[in-house]
């Protein structure tokens, strides 16, 4: 991980919404060989008891669900927008040019769940990206009950006790005010991606180098 404290988000406000704006996690582990493993996979974020937990499910019958089950540390990476930043744009130009971007990491330790904290698993995820919209059709409740049991026999839940939580927020922070300000105005004009690094830096002007 690129690990400059200059690059570092310490707001936990800030990391939470984040994890909640950017659900889509690439979640990974190794085997009891030291394989890697990786799913990206949807997990829905809870505090509980002043700590945080990760949910969500896999399919039963994977190498995934094999590793996690003999070797509990798993990393999930929660990745927002990025975007190439030239050094042409720097006030010296002659010097690297780089890649800004965001992202949050969370160590912890995986536990599998039972059918009925399954149920519950589910109900909750569903219910959260259909808007905590009950009328939904597609949340867990209204699925039809047949198909909700044979979907059922195919995956199982878990939850995530996070341990440690770590970010990279790198939006040029070691630039001067100038290439700052440049940098700002040329990601403006780029695709989504460089808009939004553009505006998250643009809040952070009062923070650079002066």
């Amino acid at each position: 991980m690129y690990d400059l404290p200059y690059h570092k988000e310490h707001d936990a406000e800030v990391i939470k919404q984040f994890i909640l704006q950017h659900p889509f996690a690439l979640l990974t582990g190794c085997d009891r060989n030291g394989m890697p493993v990786a799913s990206q996979i949807p997990l829905l974020m809870e505090e509980r008891g002043g700590r945080m937990w990760l949910s969500g499910h896999l399919m039963k019958g994977t190498d995934h669900r094999e590793a996690f089950e003999s070797n509990p540390n798993v990393l999930a990476v929660f990745i927002g927008e990025h975007s190439y930043v030239s050094a042409s744009w720097y006030s010296d130009p002659h010097l690297p040019s780089t890649w800004n971007y965001m992202s949050v990491y969370a160590k912890g330790v995986i536990s599998f769940l039972g059918d009925a904290q399954l149920i519950d698993v589910l109900r909750k995820t569903s219910l959260h990206f259909e808007n905590n919209d009950p009328q939904s059709p597609t949340v867990f409740d209204n699925l039809p009950e047949g198909f909700r049991e044979k979907m059922m026999e195919l995956i199982v839940a878990f939850e995530i006790e996070v341990t440690d939580l770590d970010t990279v927020f790198k939006l040029s922070q070691d630039r001067d005010a100038e290439s700052y300000r440049n940098i700002i105005e040329r990601l403006s004009l780029q695709d989504d991606n460089g808009r939004v690094i553009s505006a998250e830096m643009k809040k952070r002007t009062g923070g650079i180098n002066q």
